[in-house]
C-alpha cells in the first residue's frame, strides 16, 4: 500500500545555469539546421544534427556531427556562432567572466559518419526503417497535483524560477543575475499535498554589497504568488543545511517512517558527514565511469564504499530505541 503521509522534495534550475546555457545553444544550432533545410526545400527528414556544448569562463565549445543543406544553402560556422552568441545575450550574460560579445566560440561540427546514417536512415542499411541514433530509457508519470498534470513540488520549482526570469528579463527585478536554483518541499497529508516545510533559492545578483535578507526580500514575494495559498507557514523553513526530505518505501514490508527516523539519527547527512563517512576524499572515481555507481564490490582501496552495510546494526539499534 502507498504511503499517504511524507514529505518530498524537487528542485530546479534556472535557464542561466551552466547546464541549460549548454542546452539551450545546442538546441539553437538544431533549430538552425531545420530553419535552413525548411528555406532552400530540403527534406526535414533528411536532416541530422548532435550538438553538444560546453561552457566555462568565457569560452564555449560546440562539437558533434551533422547533415544539412550543401551548397549556397549550407549552414556556416559564422551561423551556429551567432545564433550561440545570441542565445547567450537572451539569457542575460553580459558579465566579466561570460559575455555575449567577447565570449571565445569553437565550432566543431563535422558531416555525419557514413556508417552511423547508414543506421539511422530509412530504406538504406539492413533494415528498411529509420533507426534510432541512441537508446534510452526515460521513466515518468503524470500527477493531477497541479493544472500541469506534474508533481507538485517539481512544478513548482520550475514556476519560481520561470517568474523570476521574467521579471529580471522586464527588469522588475534586474537585479538578480541568470543563473538560479529553486528547491521546494512538499508535505503529504492522506496523499494530497498541502504545505511547504522548506523553500531554498539560489540565485546570482549583480551587486556585491546585497545580504542574504536582501535577496530574500526580492524574491520571496514572487516565491508566496507563485505557490498555493496556505502553504507558507510559520514553520516553512527558508534555508536548511541539512537534507530536506528523506523517503523511504519498502513496500509495507517495515515501518517506513521509523526508519526515515532512524536515519536521521544514525547517518550525518550533511555533504561533510557523507564525504567523512564513505571516506571520499580519495582517488577512488575514475572505477565509476562505466558499468554503473551502484551494485558494485567494495574494494580495500576504498571504491565503492557506498555498497558497504555496515550500518545495520546501528540502524536496527535506533529503530528499536
Amino acid at each position: 500500500m502507498a504511503r499517504s503521509n511524507y514529505t518530498f522534495t524537487s528542485e530546479s534550475v534556472s535557464e542561466g545555469h551552466p547546464d541549460k546555457v549548454s542546452d539551450r545553444i545546442s538546441d539553437e544550432v538544431v533549430d538552425l539546421f531545420y530553419r535552413r533545410a525548411i528555406e532552400v526545400g530540403m527534406d526535414p527528414w533528411d536532416v541530422r544534427c548532435a550538438a553538444e556544448t560546453l561552457d566555462t569562463t568565457n569560452r564555449v565549445v560546440i562539437a558533434g556531427e551533422m547533415r544539412g543543406p550543401k551548397g549556397e544553402g549550407e549552414v556556416t560556422t559564422a551561423e551556429i556562432e551567432a545564433v550561440a552568441r545570441a542565445a547567450i545575450k537572451d539569457i542575460g550574460y553580459e558579465q566579466d567572466g561570460f559575455h555575449h560579445e567577447h565570449a571565445q566560440i569553437d565550432v566543431l561540427l563535422h558531416d555525419q559518419s557514413a556508417h552511423i546514417a547508414q543506421g539511422v536512415d530509412d530504406g538504406t542499411g539492413e533494415l528498411k526503417e529509420e533507426g534510432a541514433g541512441d537508446q534510452g530509457i526515460m521513466l515518468g508519470y503524470a500527477s493531477n497535483e497541479t493544472e500541469a498534470l506534474m508533481p507538485a513540488p517539481l512544478y513548482y520549482s520550475h514556476k519560481i524560477l520561470e517568474e523570476l526570469a521574467a521579471k529580471r528579463h522586464s527588469g522588475e527585478l534586474d537585479q538578480l543575475g541568470p543563473d538560479s536554483k529553486s528547491q521546494v518541499s512538499v508535505v503529504y497529508e492522506n496523499g494530497k499535498p498541502v504545505r511547504a516545510s522548506s523553500i531554498v533559492l539560489s540565485t546570482q545578483h549583480k551587486s556585491e554589497d546585497q545580504t542574504p535578507a536582501d535577496i530574500r526580500a526580492m524574491v520571496e514575494p514572487t516565491i508566496r504568488d507563485v505557490l498555493p495559498d496556505g502553504w507558507i507557514t510559520e514553520d516553512t523553513a527558508w534555508h536548511v543545511a541539512q537534507p530536506l526530505s528523506i523517503y523511504v518505501d519498502t513496500g509495507g514490508q517495515a515501518d517506513d517512517a521509523k526508519i526515515e527516523d532512524a536515519i536521521r539519527k544514525v547517518i550525518d547527512l550533511t555533504p561533510r558527514g557523507i564525504r567523512t563517512h564513505l571516506d571520499l576524499n580519495k582517488p577512488i572515481y575514475a572505477k565509476s565511469a562505466a558499468y554503473g555507481h551502484f551494485g558494485r564490490t567494495p574494494t580495500d582501496e576504498g571504491h565503492f564504499s557506498w555498497e558497504k552495510t555496515d550500518l545495520v546494526d546501528a540502524l536496527k539499534a535506533a529503530m528499536a530505541g
